[in-house]
């Protein structure tokens, strides 16, 4: 009986002393998880750290490789449609290739499209351009989406005998074109600078573009040196997902030099609805 106690007791000693044992590591560990300086603490410390570094990250993939660019309006439909976010090829013109005929192209309207710049608070605006740049908010007011119709030295008319733009005296056929619209209810004639586009939406009645802006200084001319980029996928929502593949409207059109002599190269124009 005597043995049995003992052994018993030393039972009893080893587990309260294993407990105690268990208990202080436990409770150590969950110091050290909870506070001193504290789990939660450093968690979200490198939580934020994490986000910055993607934010980063993300700012400088769309200012130099691809930027999300929010479709705000429905002038390129049915290519593009209000609420798309586009995925804009900063390197499609950066080695030296220069935006053709039929490009989606997204630009900088300042000198063109927008004469001044419309003012606003320095600390907004650079919140809401690094917004813009990241697809969650509308582009600035001076961005613009449009197809390009004709680069340096081609001869730009609208519209020949059977209604269609011609490009350096060929006609364009434009399948792209909004359903039911007209390429242009605003005749023109015009040649287009070297160095400088001429663009136009696809949704023609519901595009204020190179047509408007005829009698602006730069006769509505788009310098290359404005382009952003090329958009190449529409990457949002999901079920738009898409690769915008060139189009074939413009492949019978000849190289300005081609083309035959155009006489009289003049300009007309109205305002555009």
């Amino acid at each position: 009986m005597d043995t049995e106690a003992r052994q018993t007791e030393r039972d009893r000693s080893s587990g309260s002393h294993d407990g105690t044992e268990e208990g202080s590591r436990s409770a150590r560990s969950s110091r050290r998880l909870s506070g001193l300086p504290g789990f939660s603490g450093l968690s979200w410390g490198r939580a934020g750290l994490l986000g910055l570094v993607c934010a980063v990250f993300a700012l400088l993939l769309s200012s130099f490789v691809v930027q999300p660019f929010l479709i705000p309006s429905g002038s390129m439909e049915p290519t593009l449609q209000v609420g798309d976010r586009v995925l804009v090829n900063k390197l499609a013109y950066r080695f030296g290739t220069a935006p053709e005929r039929g490009d989606v192209v997204v630009f900088d309207g300042t000198g063109s499209f927008v004469q001044e710049p419309p003012g606003e608070n320095p600390v907004t605006g650079l919140l809401h351009g690094a917004a813009a740049a990241l697809g969650l908010a509308e582009p600035a007011e001076t961005d613009f989406v449009k197809r390009v119709v004709g680069v340096g030295g081609d001869r730009v008319v609208c519209c020949d005998k059977g209604g269609r733009v011609e490009v350096n005296g060929r006609a364009v056929d434009e399948r792209y074109l909004y359903a039911g619209d007209a390429p242009s209810s605003v005749p023109f004639d015009i040649a287009v600078p070297q160095g400088t586009l001429w663009v136009m939406g696809d949704h023609r009645g519901n595009s204020r573009d190179s047509r408007d802006h005829l009698g602006d200084p730069g006769g509505g001319m788009v310098p290359v040196d404005k382009v952003i980029g090329r958009a190449d996928w529409i990457g949002w929502p999901l079920g738009r997902w898409a690769v915008l593949e060139p189009t074939g409207a413009f492949q019978d059109v000849r190289t300005p030099g081609d083309a035959a002599a155009p006489g009289g190269m003049e300009t007309s124009g109205g305002a555009h609805g």
